[in-house]
Formats: structure tokens, C-alpha cells, sequence
């Protein structure tokens, strides 16, 4: 399998190569990470995520969207920091909703958007809603995500002790250790701590920005490594290809040419090389 850009594409080649196929779109950020982190993290994962997605489905990566929702307090740091550059939200909705209006002109068969900016979620979902509303989606399969929403508890439990929940790991100890195995000379030395991470769900003000975080960062880096971020990399990247691959929760589940291991409407079951179990459970 194989995995190439779309944007290489000329437009004489465009339809005839993405005709049936698979499109993967990373969706990022340019914001704050603290004084360790590069500015384009959320934009770097999401990107990395996505072409190793692709690679797998031999599928075709669109260009890296890097102007996010903005970045809140609680769950990014907030903007009393400098770097971040952002849109409001309904701005960002409008913005996906009318690339995912000139896409579906295209006859590719299965969309992928991958997130990497926990504010942007809401906002993806509602511009997917309401381009399904319209009925621009009928007969193609859509599945949208942020990378984290793919990792296991269990693997949590495991590998990351004291996990102080998704919407605090701003620049923490998941990102540092993908950064280090991504992009590790974007990384400097510092490894901040932060040991009092904020509530989820809750919404101050005025707010405290040097309580509730240390320079940007909602937790700590402790624990941080290449090694870990390997691991966390192709959890997720294996979570995300035996959730397409199986279909999972879809009505068009057994109907895909590169879905194998179901049994199709006919009542044969279609024989092909194993893939790790579909993701089970809450997300987290």
C-alpha cells in the first residue's frame, strides 16, 4: 500500500485517481506549547496521523489545515500566551463545510478527517452535520476523529500513570513523547512540570492563567520520551485502520472492496490477512 498527496495531482489526473479511493484530511492548529514545544504540534500530529493512515488504506492525504478554533484556558492554555493563531467558531464551520462541499464533487468513496486541536471538535462535527444534512455525503463513508479519541483506556492505564484526562495533556506528556519521535528537532531541552491540572468542563473568569497552568502547559512532560511516543503512534494508527477497515458502526459496513474479515450481504465471509481487534469501549 501506498500513500500519496493529493495535491501532486494534476487536474487532468484528478478524478481518474481519487475514482474509489480513499481521502485523509489533517486538521491542526498553530498554537501555543509551552517553551519546549513547536507552535505547529496540533498540525504536525494530525499530519503524521493522517499519512500513515493513508499509507495504510492506499489512500490520498489532503494539504495539513493549520488555522484552528481558539485555544481556551482550560483545555489549551488560552491566548494570554503568544503564538496562537486562530478563528472563531463559526467561521471554522463554514470554512470545512464549504471545502467539504467543493470535495464531494470529487468520486472518491471514503473521507477521513483526522483532528489534532481539541477545540476544533464540536466545530468539525457540526460542519460534517450539516453538509450530511444536505445530503452530500449519501453513498460515501465519512469518519472524523481526534487522534486521542482512539486511544484505549487500557493502554492509558498502562503506559501513562497519574493521566490527568485528554482535555489537560496540552503539551504534556503524550504530545512531548509524539514530538519526540515525529519531529525531534523541533523539541528543545525543557521539560516543564505542572502538577495541578484544571477540571474538564469548566469554564472561568477571570481566570488564573499562571494557576491552572506553567508557561502553557496544562500538566507535566515527566515520563516523556521518543520511545513512548513510538508506542502511542502505532496505537493509534492501528486503532484507526482496524476501525475503517472493519467498519465499525457503519450501514455500509460490508459493501467496501478493502473491507475484509466481514461477512457480505451474500452470507460469504471474505478471507484476507488479519488486523488488530476494532477499538471496544468508552474512548477516552
Amino acid at each position: 500500500m501506498t500513500h500519496s498527496a493529493y495535491s501532486a495531482l494534476t487536474s487532468a489526473d484528478v478524478n481518474r485517481s481519487v475514482q474509489g479511493r480513499t481521502l485523509v484530511w489533517p486538521i491542526g492548529a498553530t498554537e501555543q506549547h509551552g517553551p519546549h514545544l513547536p507552535l505547529s504540534v496540533d498540525s504536525d500530529l494530525a499530519e503524521a496521523f493522517a499519512a500513515e493512515i493513508s499509507a495504510g488504506l492506499d489512500g490520498l492525504t489532503l494539504p495539513v489545515h493549520q488555522i484552528a478554533a481558539r485555544s481556551l484556558p482550560q483545555s489549551g492554555g488560552g491566548l494570554s500566551f503568544p503564538g496562537t493563531v486562530h478563528v472563531g467558531g463559526d467561521t471554522l464551520i463554514r470554512y470545512v463545510r464549504e471545502v467539504l462541499e467543493s470535495l464531494v464533487a470529487l468520486p472518491f468513496e471514503r473521507l477521513i478527517i483526522v483532528n489534532g486541536h481539541f477545540e476544533n471538535e464540536p466545530f468539525l462535527f457540526e460542519a460534517l452535520d450539516q453538509v450530511r444534512a444536505r445530503g452530500l455525503l449519501d453513498g460515501r463513508e465519512v469518519y472524523a476523529f481526534s487522534w486521542w479519541s482512539l486511544v484505549q483506556e487500557s493502554w492509558i492505564a498502562a503506559e501513562v500513570p497519574g493521566f490527568p484526562g485528554w482535555h489537560a495533556e496540552h503539551a504534556g506528556v503524550t504530545e512531548t513523547s509524539l514530538m519526540l519521535h515525529l519531529r525531534p528537532e523541533l523539541v528543545t531541552e525543557e521539560r516543564p512540570e505542572h502538577d495541578d491540572p484544571p477540571r474538564s468542563g469548566v469554564y472561568l473568569h477571570p481566570i488564573d492563567v499562571e494557576q491552572i497552568s506553567n508557561n502553557g502547559i496544562l500538566s507535566s512532560t515527566s515520563g516523556s520520551s521518543a520511545e513512548l511516543g513510538e508506542k502511542l503512534f502505532r496505537h493509534v494508527t492501528d486503532e484507526a485502520l482496524a476501525m475503517v477497515r472493519h467498519g465499525e458502526g457503519l450501514l455500509l459496513a460490508r459493501t467496501r472492496p478493502d473491507r475484509r474479515g466481514r461477512t457480505s450481504t451474500n452470507g460469504r465471509s471474505d478471507e484476507a490477512a488479519p488486523v488488530s481487534a476494532a477499538p471496544k469501549g468508552r474512548r477516552a
